[in-house]
C-alpha cells in the first residue's frame, strides 16, 4: 500500500507530504496505481520547482517509495494550488481503486 501524509499549518497552509511503500495493486511494471500516483507526486514537486519561487527540501529512498517534501517556509498561493491539485489526483486514485491500495492521511502540524 502507498501511504501518502499531507501535513497543512493551523491556517490550512500546506507544509508537506510524505509518501511511502508501493501499491502492489498489479507486478512491478504494471502497477497502474503506483505509476498514476508516482506521476501525480513527481509532476508537483517538479512544477513547484519550474513554476514558483518557493524553496523546499526534498529526501527520497527510492527502495522504499519513501519521499519527503517540506516547505521551510509558508507555500505560496501557487505552490498551494499545485499542491490542492497533487491531493485531488491522489483522492481520485483513491476513490477509483480503493483504500487498501493507497491510503491519504491530512495531519496538522
Amino acid at each position: 500500500m502507498i501511504t501518502i501524509t499531507i501535513y497543512k499549518d493551523q491556517t490550512g497552509a500546506y507544509t508537506g507530504f510524505d509518501t511511502i511503500g508501493h501499491a502492489e495493486y498489479a507486478q512491478a511494471g504494471e502497477d497502474i496505481v503506483c505509476a498514476g500516483a508516482s506521476a501525480l507526486v513527481m509532476n508537483a514537486i517538479n512544477s513547484i520547482e519550474a513554476f514558483t519561487e518557493d524553496r523546499f527540501e526534498l529526501n527520497t529512498r527510492e527502495e522504499t517509495g519513501f519521499i519527503s517534501f517540506r516547505f521551510p517556509a509558508a507555500a505560496s498561493h501557487d505552490a498551494g494550488l499545485l499542491m490542492n491539485s497533487l491531493v485531488f489526483g491522489l483522492q481520485g486514485i483513491q476513490d477509483f481503486y480503493g483504500n487498501e491500495y493507497i491510503s491519504l492521511i491530512f495531519k496538522e502540524v
